[in-house]
């Protein structure tokens, strides 16, 4: 599949500088690109390599147009518009509607004829799936789940009944969701009662659940995962946690119980954050930060392994930490002229 630079200009709205009729079949980065692929520039860390790309054309932004040898696209977000042409060039195989023979089926199941059911799928009773919903291998769906149009469900993932998934989702390999939260009430002799988890998980339009990532149903009262969010891989996202439209988070974060994530947040790999506190929409969170309270104003925040500031603060008290030994000596200098005078 290709398409011209003059149809891609026109469907991105991006000013062209080069031949309209050149076809470009594919994407590639500005070092790996050959004649017949697309490259973009986002990042300034990798200017350097735009003198001597192979690519047809780069997308770019006005400011490195000087540099660039070839044919360009210029755009003023030429990542955003990377990702469509990506998508357009590399469209995810075409669905092949149809029940396989090794797959189980549970009684009123509702399968449209436009699903494709891989093998060793098992859909309990009451499943309800979309239009050209996607179930790959060994894939396990609980009893009354109901799946959104266009959702593709990829080998190996597990859904717990009482979980609702919107349209046009992407659950990855490996991820579960709906499992019990982690909920125990403690006896007098110090064993652990276990707290029922009734509650379920909802999940809206247009997010994606990476590989190997868990989202635990709630306790009383359901998960939510709003429209839009997307989660990386391995990530733990505990009962009757909120996450709000167009979040994303990186690996290995991890979400306690009852907490609430504003809406087009960005968390950082490996963040762990408390229960029961509050983050505000438009926060932004560095990776390995420690979150143990609400944080109620929009930001950059950042901790590094020690509890989550502002991000001009802790830059500030990183360069103080780095200065403790110069500090601990000047201050031993001091005591023992003070014990001297003394």
């Amino acid at each position: 599949m290709g398409m011209t630079l003059g149809q891609l200009a026109v469907r991105y709205g991006c000013e062209l500088r080069g031949d309209p009729d050149s076809v470009v079949h594919g994407v590639a980065t500005l070092a790996s690109a050959a004649p017949g692929s697309i490259g973009f520039l986002a990042n300034p860390v990798y200017r350097s390599q735009l003198a001597s790309t192979q690519a047809t054309a780069v997308i770019l932004r006005a400011a490195d147009a000087a540099e660039c040898p070839v044919a360009m696209l210029v755009a003023q977000d030429p990542y955003a518009v990377y990702a469509r042409v990506a998508a357009e060039l590399h469209p995810l195989p075409p669905l092949r509607p149809g029940i396989h023979t090794a797959a189980v089926l549970g009684a009123a199941t509702l399968v449209p004829s436009s699903c494709q059911i891989d093998a060793g799928a098992v859909l309990a009773d009451g499943v309800s799936l979309g239009e050209r919903v996607s179930i790959g291998a060994n894939v396990v769906i609980g009893e009354g789940v109901a799946v959104g149009a266009d959702t593709r469900i990829c080998a190996g993932a597990v859904i717990y009944t009482g979980v609702r998934l919107g349209s046009r989702c992407i659950i990855h390999s490996g991820a579960v969701i709906g499992a019990d939260g982690f909920g125990f009430a403690r006896e007098r002799d110090g064993s652990q009662l276990k707290v029922p988890q009734i509650g379920g998980v909802l999940v809206g339009d247009d997010v994606e659940i990476g590989a190997c990532t868990t989202i635990d149903r709630g306790a009383i009262g359901d998960t939510f995962i709003a429209d839009g969010v997307k989660l990386d891989n391995q990530i733990q996202v505990g009962h009757n946690v909120r996450i709000g439209a167009h979040t994303v988070m990186a690996g290995q974060a991890g979400v306690s119980g009852s907490t609430t994530i504003g809406a087009r947040c960005t968390i950082g790999g490996r963040v762990a954050i408390a229960g029961h506190i509050v983050i505000a929409d438009d926060v932004v969170i560095g990776g390995g930060t420690s979150v143990p309270g609400s944080i109620l104003e929009p930001g950059i925040y950042a901790g590094g392994g020690t509890p989550a500031d502002t991000l001009q603060r802790w830059r500030r008290n990183m360069v103080r930490f780095g200065q403790l030994d110069e500090l601990a000596r000047r201050l031993r200098a001091v005591e023992k002229r003070i014990n001297r005078d003394s």
